[in-house]
């Protein structure tokens, strides 16, 4: 496999790349750019990061999980060239400054993430550097430093990366288009498919797996983005999570809030939304929102093509309905859903895998409730509807009674195990509180504790 890339604003051109090569480990051991560090290996630390440019802007990645043909037409900075002229880059002034460095280990991977906010004009530094851990510091020196740097002029390495990546746009990836993928993947159904790697990057750095055919898709450039119907979103399956936070915030803000705690900002950037569903995790956090939205799922294979309600393409533990050689294309869901509330329990907010997503969609005329969606992740060996539940409701007024009495479908609707982020009794108690929690919320009543003041 041959690739083409920018580093440190020098173009590189790689023959016979080992597919499964992570940048990190490239950068690190070939390159001898040591200020890039490895810390956990699997997308948690975020002493990795870098700066990546490609035709959807500057971004923050993990390069540990980014493996070389991913960065094919791309741009890549790393620590020792985000500075001008022989200059620091001012996050980087303004972390001398404002002491925001002591082992100095996560630095690099924090400086970046500043680094790619700073360009994007971003002051949200806590969403910045959630994919950012620092054992040294307790962050408020670090959140100075990015204050600080607010101000400082953007390098002139900014434009002329992006430019780069506009002049190599024309050399094509190995897939670069969903019929490409659909021929290769017909031929070849016994490949992986990659599209953001946050997932399959873990089967190399931490199972050790030798994936032998691979298909990298991020040159399918008609399976992203989002068209915005007049009743309808419809994603297409290689959409970033932060790309798909964008327009959720807009029309589903509850989505989007949770979205926000999907992982980490260099995670978001990577992870696609049809990486998320096609994998079937039991906890991932898209599904139980696109259950209780009611979202439908279109395959292909081949030039065949079908559709079908999300919530049947999990059939059991580690099994979709997903025929051989067929992969996810898009995901369509209506564009208003004003009664949608999606809730994350995590034991850390940020960065963290939920032991309990619950969604709910409720909808309520004159008093009585019409139609119930609720669906949750963490509770069954699928992401799953809560049948009971949803019954018990319907038809009913929609009141403290009625929602109390609905409570006890819960045991009904599911078997939860106990595991390292929660035990079974604590999820179900945690469910029946959702459920609780969504009425209060419908009520106009404050039950985020983060905005509850005393």
């Amino acid at each position: 496999m041959d690739i083409t890339f920018l580093l440190n604003g020098e173009t590189v051109r790689l023959t016979d790349v080992d597919p499964t090569r992570s940048a990190l480990d490239w950068l690190r051991e070939t390159r001898g750019l040591n200020g890039t560090k490895e810390g956990c290996n699997e997308g948690d630390c975020g002493a990795c990061t870098v700066v990546v440019t490609d035709e959807g802007g500057i971004r923050a990645l993990n390069a540990c999980l980014l493996f070389l043909p991913q960065l094919h037409g791309k741009a890549l900075r790393t620590v020792e060239a985000l500075g001008e002229a022989g200059q620091m880059h001012p996050v980087q002034t303004a972390m001398v400054d404002h002491h925001g460095s002591q082992c100095g280990f996560c630095t690099p991977g924090i400086v970046a993430s500043l680094v790619a906010g700073h360009a994007q004009g971003r002051t949200d530094h806590d969403d910045v550097l959630s994919g950012n851990l620092c054992r040294c510091t307790g962050y408020v020196s670090i959140i100075r430093a990015a204050q600080a740097a607010e101000d400082g002029e953007v390098p002139d390495w900014v434009e002329a990366d992006a430019l780069a990546v506009e002049a190599m746009a024309g050399n094509a990836a190995q897939i670069d288009s969903a019929d490409a993928l659909a021929a290769w993947y017909l031929a070849n159904p016994d490949g992986v498919l990659i599209a953001g790697a946050t997932d399959v990057g873990l089967w190399v750095t931490k199972q050790l797996r030798d994936l032998r055919k691979v298909a990298f898709l991020g040159g399918c450039a008609d399976l992203k983005g989002a068209e915005i119907g007049r009743d309808t979103i419809r994603f297409g399956a290689m959409t970033n999570m932060n790309d798909v936070q964008a327009v959720l915030a807009i029309h589903h803000p509850s989505y989007a809030d949770m979205v926000r705690r999907y992982a980490s900002e260099q995670i978001r950037n990577a992870a696609t939304i049809g990486g998320n569903i096609a994998n079937g995790s039991p906890i991932g956090d898209n599904p139980p929102a696109l259950i209780a939205l009611g979202a439908t799922l279109h395959l292909r294979r081949g030039d065949e093509r079908r559709s079908m309600p999300i919530e049947d393409f999990f059939v059991a533990y580690g099994k979709q309905d997903r025929r051989e050689g067929e992969f996810v294309e898009a995901v369509t869901l209506p564009k208003s859903a004003p009664a949608l509330r999606c809730y994350k329990l995590s034991k850390r907010f940020d960065q963290d895998i939920s032991a309990v997503c619950g969604c709910f969609n409720v909808s309520v005329e004159n008093g009585l409730v019409t139609a119930a969606r609720i669906a949750f992740g963490g509770m069954a060996a699928t992401p799953k509807r809560a049948a009971s539940v949803e019954a018990a409701l319907v038809g009913k007024p929609w009141n403290a009674a009625t929602v109390t009495a609905a409570l006890a479908g819960f045991a009904a609707d599911y078997a939860p195990i106990s595991d390292m982020r929660a035990s079974a009794a604590y999820r179900q108690i945690t469910a029946r509180n959702m459920l609780s929690r969504y009425f209060a919320d419908l009520s106009g009543q404050a039950v985020n504790v983060r905005e509850v003041h005393a």
